[in-house]
């Protein structure tokens, strides 16, 4: 395969640190999963039928009335998390609005779209009890605003289950089942890993499961 300039930039850019932290996982041999805070939540295909949480990495946000007022934590959104792993298989962000709203989703939407390219941005409307359906489902202590918006965007797996934190190393005593899109540092330092080591989990379970493949293919069965 002929090497170009552009496969050398996507290696650096999102191939090379994947295999790091896979190498630093497995080197120190201190991997833990990323626990599960809530099993089986509502489905977001109960709002579009066309979208999924299964087998997804699927980060989520309430977008809520006022787009506009809250679009500084969209826009942390995209620069801290979508762009890095805009390039990985099975991830997508759900952005949740009320119905009504969609010439302000259209705005938010160009908006982004004039720093990143938008394929795995899903903006998808609903009504505001569909709305508060998922967001409860979630059993997060974070509330959902009568607006339908909150400053927490979340982290669903690919067997539709809510992700977190039991604690956080620097505040012990802090659940973390939801990521401040208003804080760079809580993106970048804390979300951001947490993918990654989704990502190292389904990587893992994969290589286990060709290499049982293999064993049992040696033994004949």
């Amino acid at each position: 395969m002929k090497l170009t300039k552009k496969r050398v930039v996507l290696f650096l850019l999102f191939i090379f640190p994947l295999i790091c932290f896979l190498l630093m996982s497995t080197g120190t041999n201190n991997f833990t999963k990323l626990p599960v805070a809530t099993t089986n939540v509502v489905d977001i295909s109960t709002i579009d039928a066309a979208k999924t949480f299964k087998d997804n990495i699927s980060v989520v946000c309430f977008l809520g009335d006022d787009m506009n007022a809250h679009k500084g934590g969209f826009f942390n959104l995209n620069e801290k998390i979508y762009k890095k792993f805009i390039e990985y298989n099975k991830f997508q962000i759900i952005a949740i609005y009320p119905e009504g709203k969609e010439e302000e989703a259209k705005q938010l939407k160009k908006e982004i779209s004039a720093f990143t390219d938008m394929v795995k941005w899903n903006f998808i409307p609903g009504s505001k009890e569909d709305i508060s359906a998922l967001h409860a489902s979630f059993n997060s202590s974070y509330p959902l605003s009568s607006s339908s918006y909150t400053f927490k965007t979340f982290l669903v797996d690919k067997n539709g289950d809510l992700r977190g934190r039991a604690d956080d190393k620097e505040n012990p005593n802090r659940e973390i089942l939801g990521y401040d899109m208003n804080s760079v540092a809580d993106l970048n330092k804390i979300m951001k890993d947490d993918i990654l080591v989704l990502f190292y989990e389904y990587y893992a379970a994969f290589k286990e499961k060709n290499e049982n493949k293999a064993q049992r293919k040696e033994v004949g069965l």
